[in-house]
């Protein structure tokens, strides 16, 4: 009995790695398919005359907690002072 319990446990645990890959590879494939999503609304912006590294940065900006992208930006004016670039 010992023998099927353990071939029941093991059948048990394989199915459920079975789903939790098959459902990384879902996901995967909907990643890729969303990457390629974005890379034809840069194609279109940039079709459109829109600077794309720009607007790569103000998406990551967006991204960014207010706060620290605040103290960021007060650092950096004070380091441009310090060296002249104001």
């Amino acid at each position: 009995m010992n023998d099927f319990s353990s071939d029941a446990t093991y059948r048990v645990t394989a199915d459920e790695l079975r789903q939790f890959i098959e459902r990384i590879e879902r996901l995967d494939a909907e990643k890729k398919d969303l990457a390629e999503q974005q890379k034809e609304v840069m194609s279109e912006a940039k079709g459109r005359g829109y600077d794309t590294k720009v607007l790569r940065k103000i998406i990551a900006l967006r991204k960014r907690d207010a706060n620290d992208l605040a103290e960021e930006e007060a650092v950096m004016e004070m380091y441009k002072e310090a060296l002249g670039m104001t």
